[in-house]
């Protein structure tokens, strides 16, 4: 049975989760596309301006006649709020003649470039190198901390929208799967409950008009088709078989009393004791038909409790000890406790079909042996050293009147391992046929677990 709480490997491979995940994923990288050229064009933008604010300002101070240029680079390093913008004139020696900056050492003219430390405690500012007409070298700068500041603000912004974008997909993502997964697991579970042969379960229908509840009511509708022709089916069965058992049971002791009749002809009786055998098989075949509906119908839950399966194969086998010594056949019971819950008349009809139709159709002199196993899930097999089953026929001979092709000349009526598999499927358990090689291995054991979801 599946676990009642979701797996978050469960949830990840809806398709909810997956169709959520991509678009969450594209609308993401359309954000972080929108977000990173906003901050690639804003940064572009902030660096055009102090540019262009860099070029008029020395263009400014450039006008200024040359012997008065000193002065007026110190007028403007004093007028200009502090932190803004830096100046320096340098001589065509290289010696500071004015203002706080000096010339880095690769100096660029005419092309504003980032200075990370101008020295004097200015700290990171954006460089303009001009010269002036009589070779001296004009420096501007500007503080570009405010700016740096701003864009690693932008840059934070960028990298926490997209972290918070992931989150928030990834949780509406497992937020939209986790209401269709339950719903697949009660869809999951309706369909185990139909395919153990209980057709009066139906799937749920959560009426949202979906593509859940449109495959529910489909499967809904087809399950009630199904129910209704096998329920007709088996109700023209069941008539004939019980109809007819009454009269053909009085004809059957009709003939056998004719039969008994000393003044017949030894070859009429005969031929009446063939004609009573031949109503005993058609007899026995209606009680197996009867059988098999009662069980099939899933009505003798009432009867169930805690039984050691080993035991009654022990005690089938104690039964059988006789039949076996008869026939010819060394009949072997080598079972370990096996608890199971269940009915233990029904449990024993079913291992006792088993050990007959082994004893039945294994070879003289040959061996029979019946094991329970408690390893994994536990098992009880009935093996024998006989013709076998072919592979090919071994899910036929579960189903009525179906017989395998090395038991045709056998007596019977092809109902046994009917009636075996009916009474392991009201308790949960499945018959499986193996190749004993040779032989046959006929194993009783717990019905598969159904898949996980994927």
């Amino acid at each position: 049975m599946l676990a009642d709480r979701l797996r978050f490997a469960d949830i990840r491979r809806t398709s909810a989760f997956r169709l959520t995940a991509l678009l969450g994923a594209t609308f993401a990288v359309g954000i972080v596309l929108l977000l990173g050229t906003i901050y690639l064009l804003t940064a572009t933008e902030l660096t055009s301006r102090s540019d262009r604010i860099l070029a008029d300002i020395a263009a400014r101070v450039l006008a200024t006649p040359a012997p008065a240029l000193p002065d007026r680079v110190r007028l403007e390093s004093a007028r200009d709020e502090p932190g803004l913008n830096y100046f320096g004139l340098i001589g065509s020696d290289g010696e500071r003649i004015a203002g706080l900056l000096t010339a880095p050492p690769s100096l660029k003219y005419d092309r504003p470039v980032d200075v990370e430390d101008a020295g004097e405690g200015i700290g990171a500012i954006r460089l303009l190198a001009r010269r002036t007409p009589n070779g001296e070298t004009l420096l501007v700068g500007r503080d570009i901390s405010q700016i740096r500041d701003l864009r690693l603000r932008m840059l934070e912004i960028l990298v926490w929208s997209g972290l918070a974008i992931v989150l928030g997909v990834g949780l509406t993502a497992v937020g939209l799967s986790i209401g269709p997964l339950r719903r697949v697991r009660d869809l999951q579970a309706a369909s185990r409950a139909i395919a153990a042969g209980d057709l009066g379960a139906r799937m749920p229908i959560a009426g949202r008009h979906d593509e859940l509840d449109l495959f529910a009511d489909t499967v809904n509708a087809m399950v009630e088709d199904v129910a209704r022709t096998i329920a007709q089916v088996k109700g023209v069965t069941d008539a004939i078989a019980h109809d007819l058992r009454t009269p053909l049971t009085r004809v059957r002791a009709g003939l056998h009393r004719i039969a008994l009749d000393a003044i017949l002809p030894a070859d009429h009786r005969e031929r009446l004791g063939a004609a009573v055998d031949d109503l005993d098989t058609v007899l026995e075949r209606f009680a197996a038909l009867l059988r098999i509906s009662e069980l099939e119908a899933g009505h003798r839950h009432a009867g169930f409790a805690p039984v050691d399966l080993g035991a009654i194969a022990a005690r089938v086998g104690e039964l059988y000890e006789p039949l076996a010594e008869e026939s010819g056949v060394a009949l072997a019971i080598d079972c370990m406790p096996l608890p199971i819950h269940g009915d233990e008349k029904l449990l024993f009809e079913a291992i006792s079909n088993l050990v007959d139709n082994a004893i039945k159709f294994g070879r003289a002199g040959g061996h029979v042996i019946v094991s329970a196993t408690q390893g994994g899930a536990g098992y009880l097999d009935v093996r024998d050293d006989g013709p076998g089953i072919p592979a090919d026929e071994r899910e036929a001979v579960l189903r009525r009147f179906h017989r395998g092709s090395n038991s045709a000349s056998a007596p019977g009526s092809g109902l046994g391992l009917s009636v075996v598999s009916a009474i392991l499927g009201l308790h949960g358990l499945r018959l499986d046929l193996f190749d004993a090689r040779p032989g046959l291995i006929a194993r009783i054991r717990p019905m598969d677990p159904p898949p996980r979801a994927r």
